[in-house]
């Protein structure tokens, strides 16, 4: 948490305004700091943050859970991880006690990456690339098909959850997101993935789509303090929902521990199979 909707989430407000904030795209950056050094995962020398003065922003996007802000000649890369936030306030202000990274605008703002659990890391690098290659295709992009999930599946002997998760796999489901499209697909999480069946690789193809869709149609999840404006925790159908009603079926929706994460379904919509 942040997930793939959180982010995208993020990266619109700051490409189109929102959340009372005006856009930051083309906004000339005058300046750019640490007040906490682990922050920045790379360059190594935090000096290399003054070649950032004088560049504009010219692209906002994600890719999975990574926000990119790309430059006149560098990329900025975000990654937000459990408590991570981006606010756009005024320069010049004292910073707050989670603030770890910021950048100020000639125009008088300033960007802020915010995170009180200290977490989250900051890439600037003029080969995004060198970062992102690792990550498993986007759900909404092009490579991402109900036959390259079933192919993808069955090149792996893994439990469906866990490797749901996995972001070298699909980029941009956690924990949420992925509990929730199991659901939809009637998948149950401990499931070998081997063992799926080219209709059922389509049913989850389709359930992830559905759910991140929703989740960046109600601008994400707010369950706690580090993620701010969010609808989806309203509609979730059995994420943080032990002991209530499947909105399915009516069967008391279970929690297990998959991988050292908190894991909820519904044994009735999502039963055990080998």
């Amino acid at each position: 948490m942040p997930e793939l909707p959180e982010v995208e989430t993020i990266a619109r407000f700051l490409r189109e305004g929102g959340r009372e904030q005006e856009s930051i795209l083309r906004a000339q950056i005058s300046d750019a700091g640490l007040t906490w050094r682990r922050t920045l995962a790379a360059p190594e020398d935090p000096a290399a943050l003054e070649r950032l003065a004088g560049q504009r922003v010219r692209e906002i996007g994600r890719r999975g859970k990574f926000l990119l802000l790309g430059l006149d000649r560098d990329t900025l890369l975000f990654h937000l991880r459990m408590s991570g936030d981006l606010v756009v306030g005024r320069a010049g202000e004292a910073p707050g006690p989670h603030d770890r990274f910021f950048i100020d605008f000639t125009d008088g703002r300033r960007l802020t990456f915010t995170d009180p659990r200290k977490f989250g890391r900051v890439w600037l690098t003029a080969e995004p690339q060198e970062v992102l290659a690792p990550l498993g295709p986007e759900p909404f992009g092009p490579d991402f098909t109900p036959g390259w999930l079933y192919q993808a599946l069955h090149s792996r002997r893994r439990q469906l959850k866990p490797l749901l998760l996995d972001q070298s796999f699909i980029s941009g489901l956690g924990n949420i997101y992925s509990d929730e499209a199991l659901h939809r697909a009637g998948l149950h999480p401990l499931r070998a993935s081997d063992r799926v069946t080219p209709e059922e690789a389509g049913k989850l193809w389709e359930a992830i789509r559905e759910t991140l869709s929703s989740g960046i149609a109600t601008q994400g999840a707010s369950i706690d303090w580090v993620y701010r404006g969010g609808d989806f925790q309203n509609h979730f159908r059995v994420y943080q929902r032990t002991g209530e009603p499947c909105p399915s079926c009516g069967t008391a929706i279970q929690r297990i521990v998959v991988g050292q994460r908190g894991t909820h379904f519904c044994p009735s919509c999502q039963p055990w199979k080998e």
